[in-house]
């Protein structure tokens, strides 16, 4: 049965069941670039429709939604390239640099965008085992396995929640993108934490909003992120209400002294660099707007 399809799975003609997403995919690369103010239009317009040319293209190995930022920069979009795993990463790329089909209006690579705006991150899913987690894991949880096809495992792999209970890249209305640094003596307890309080969110709220961990590639070293999801912008006030009204559960995960007395011992709060957390919200292209 196919899907009504809602946020940034509209801006293609696909079924939402034959696209990747942040949930699925094993890889998920975020391009961000500055329009100018004069082409905020046809930028916004050509960046839709070299979203779904690739996603036609390379349709099963690779979907990219477009989305602009909320309450940041005006007029600067950020791409979201789901991956397979990537070995699909450079036909793609070069789509994006090639730009639309006898057009050369790429993502970020013509006169419509600011010389030196354009940024990329690479995205893995967390998975237990990296980075010494499989010295620090939760009890009852074992090393991930990559799926066929994958080189790690996809985020799905972080919740015990059912499919229909996700809020994605695809069918959310918000996206906030969280980074952190995390201190490299306590780079295990940091996943872990951000592991534990990510799946606290999601079965507080399912269906209302879904936190996924990455770890960042080829950038530096013990950088996380998080995409939480929000099924609409008044999902925020359900996770300010989660955390200002902590119920037991929660509240164990925030007060826990995850830092062995080896290591001095402590809660959550040190093992972070200070002031390196950092949120970026951003929304969905309409494209019914352009």
């Amino acid at each position: 049965m196919t899907e009504t399809a809602v946020g940034a799975q509209a801006q293609t003609t696909l079924a939402p069941e034959d696209l990747l997403n942040s949930v699925n995919s094993g890889v998920v690369v975020e391009r961000t670039a500055q329009l100018r103010a004069q082409f905020r239009s046809v930028g916004k317009k050509t960046a839709l429709e070299l979203a779904e040319q690739i996603n036609h293209k390379h349709q099963g190995a690779a979907t990219v939604f477009v989305y602009e930022e909320a309450f940041g920069r005006r007029d600067r979009l950020h791409w979201l390239l789901h991956l397979r795993s990537l070995h699909d990463y450079a036909a793609v790329s070069d789509l994006f640099e090639d730009g639309l089909e006898g057009t050369g209006e790429g993502a970020g690579t013509d006169p419509m965008y600011v010389d030196g705006s354009v940024t990329e991150t690479l995205l893995i899913p967390q998975h237990w085992g990296m980075y010494g987690t499989d010295e620090a894991l939760p009890e009852g949880a074992g090393i991930d396995t990559a799926k066929p096809n994958l080189v790690v495992p996809p985020a799905a792999g972080q919740t015990s929640l059912p499919a229909d209970s996700l809020v994605h890249s695809g069918n959310s209305e918000i996206v906030i993108h969280r980074s952190a640094v995390t201190k490299y003596a306590f780079r295990a307890e940091a996943r872990v934490f951000a592991r534990q309080i990510t799946e606290d969110i999601n079965t507080h709220l399912p269906g209302v909003s879904t936190s996924f961990l990455f770890e960042e590639a080829f950038g530096g070293a013990d950088y996380v992120h998080w995409l939480i999801h929000m099924k609409d912008l008044d999902s925020y006030y359900d996770l300010i209400d989660m955390h200002q009204r902590m119920d037991q559960a929660t509240r164990d995960i925030y007060l826990n002294e995850i830092i062995a007395p080896a290591k001095g011992g402590g809660t959550w709060n040190r093992i972070f660099v200070e002031g390196s957390m950092g949120d970026v919200a951003f929304t969905p292209l309409r494209p019914d707007r352009f």
